[in-house]
């Protein structure tokens, strides 16, 4: 999964006083950052996990005998929306970061963002596609506000980005989105599929519940510094931004109810403006911080560098945030849904990336240190292309079953373990190396920008599937799924065979 783990530079803060407490020899402060961000995790991966099935559920592309009472939509449709939503939540994480920069600071910002995804989710418990589409806007409103704050918070519990415990929280911080992730699927699921989809979205509003009654009781274990706005707007700025933003909003308003009073709106006249600016933003910033005047050489250099990486990133989010699109539909029509006689709701299909990256972390984390140790540690553009080699890997191994089951027969659960084990192989490549060498190559300028750019390459990946769901291409196509494979292996030879000329601008960074 894309990991909304980042760490912000919280040098010059000072650490709380100790007081005896620990949280497994953290500050007692990690405690309820930890449960705010699992039972988060908890209430996004579980409504991911039934967002595609019920969009299709009483539609054409629905299984046979399945639960009814969703949206009846097809399946490009869901794609397509579900590529936009994941999209929108990490297209906000970088103005989620500005507010708690400059209006609240990060601590009031969690607070806020939980309660918004927690009425988000009591939106999506509503029958009908107007309370499910607010629903949908407001948690990922909330998701984006609350994803960099709390993780700067966590930064903030340490005393500098030298602190040696600061790698170690983070890592327990890590542990806690998976733990939330992997039981998600196999409760929210279960009760979703097999009961109600509108009591299994309730129950992600509980959880979102949970985590912030965990966060609001622990508040006072934080370092008061969260309670801060850096850097707070003039008043000026204040009155400037919200004149802007009544101005959007209006613009908004007036064409939408033009459109919709004249007849003419489809869902297409939400998705396309969405997607569109999905991949505008991104280009957008890169292009200003490339032309920056005020970088130095070295740094220009090296935004150069980090734009290869950046489309790198989006090939590979592209395919992989499929796992929760294309291969969901796939487990929940084409794939048997027993083992050993055992039956299981297709949902829980959603828990294997988190059980694979729990596996599998402490492994690669250990291979790559022995690596090190003997001066062998594959560099990062080398760790970029296994990643997008592996992540084509799984669409080529994809195309296997999907061929299986085109006379109607339900291929074998282990096809689709098989595939997200690898694909989790690929994000251990690129995902946190992705985090570190951002951080590593932001111009100083930018040192806090760059993480939310970070995100941005989720939002492009995410995209480009939607606007080829809505240009009406089938992503579960045999044909389709063989090109993305082929586009990715092909980025990662790209990348393979530039990596010097990479590995030159990015200078010191390693």
């Amino acid at each position: 999964m894309a990991s909304s783990l980042t760490k912000g530079d919280a040098a010059g803060q000072e650490t709380p006083a100790p007081g005896g407490r620990t949280f497994f020899g953290h500050p007692i402060g990690l405690a309820p950052l930890f449960l705010t961000e699992m039972w988060e995790r908890f209430s996004y991966y579980g409504m991911r996990a039934l967002l595609v099935l019920y969009l299709i559920s009483g539609g054409p592309d629905a299984k046979h005998g399945s639960q009814g009472g969703g949206l009846g939509m097809s399946e490009g449709d869901a794609v397509a929306i579900y590529s936009v939503y994941v999209a929108t939540v990490y297209l906000l994480a970088m103005p989620g970061g500005w507010f708690g920069d400059r209006v609240w600071g990060p601590r009031k910002t969690v607070a806020v963002a939980a309660g918004v995804i927690m009425s988000g989710h009591l939106a999506l418990a509503l029958p009908g596609q107007g309370p499910f589409f607010a629903g949908l806007g407001l948690v990922a409103l909330g998701s984006g506000l609350l994803k960099s704050n709390i993780s700067t918070m966590v930064g903030q519990l340490y005393n500098g980005p030298q602190d040696p415990r600061r790698d170690g929280g983070f890592t327990i911080f890590y542990i806690g989105i998976n733990i939330g992730a992997f039981a998600a699927p196999l409760t929210i699921g279960t009760v979703g599929q097999e009961v109600s989809w509108h009591l299994g979205f309730a129950m992600a509003a509980i959880g979102m519940g949970l985590g912030l009654i965990a966060f609001l009781v622990g508040t006072r274990h934080l370092n008061p510094v969260s309670s801060v706005v850096p850097t707070p707007l003039a008043a000026e700025e204040r009155r400037m931004w919200l004149r802007r933003g009544l101005a959007w909003l209006a613009v908004a308003a007036v064409f939408y109810t033009a459109v919709t009073w004249s007849g003419h709106f489809t869902l297409n006249w939400a998705l396309i403006p969405i997607t569109v600016a999905g991949l505008l933003i991104p280009t957008a910033v890169l292009v200003r911080i490339k032309r920056d005047r005020d970088l130095s050489a070295a740094e220009q250099a090296r935004v150069s560098a980090y734009i290869w990486i950046f489309v790198a990133a989006a090939v590979f989010w592209m395919i992989y945030d499929q796992g929760g699109s294309t291969m969901s539909a796939f487990a929940e029509t084409k794939t048997a849904d027993s083992v050993f006689g055992i039956h299981f709701p297709s949902s829980w299909f959603q828990s294997v990336n988190p059980l694979w990256v729990m596996a599998l972390a402490p492994v690669f984390a250990t291979m790559w240190l022995a690596l090190a140790r003997r001066g062998r540690e594959p560099g990062t553009m080398q760790k970029f292309t296994a990643a997008l080699v592996l992540i084509g890997a799984s669409f080529f191994l994809f195309i296997v079953p999907m061929s299986m089951a085109s006379d109607g027969t339900a291929v074998s659960p282990g096809w689709l373990v098989a595939m997200y084990g690898v694909q989790t192989m690929g994000e251990l490549c690129l995902s946190p190396v992705g985090l570190s060498v951002t951080t590593k190559m932001a111009p100083a300028k930018y040192a806090s920008q760059m993480m939310g750019v970070w995100f941005l390459a989720v939002t492009a990946g995410d995209c480009t599937t939607g606007l080829l769901s809505i240009a009406g291409v089938d992503m579960s196509g045999e044909g389709v799924i063989a090109l993305e494979a082929t586009a990715a292996t092909l980025a990662g030879m790209a990348v393979w065979t530039y990596r010097r000329r990479v590995v030159q601008m990015m200078g010191d960074v390693h």
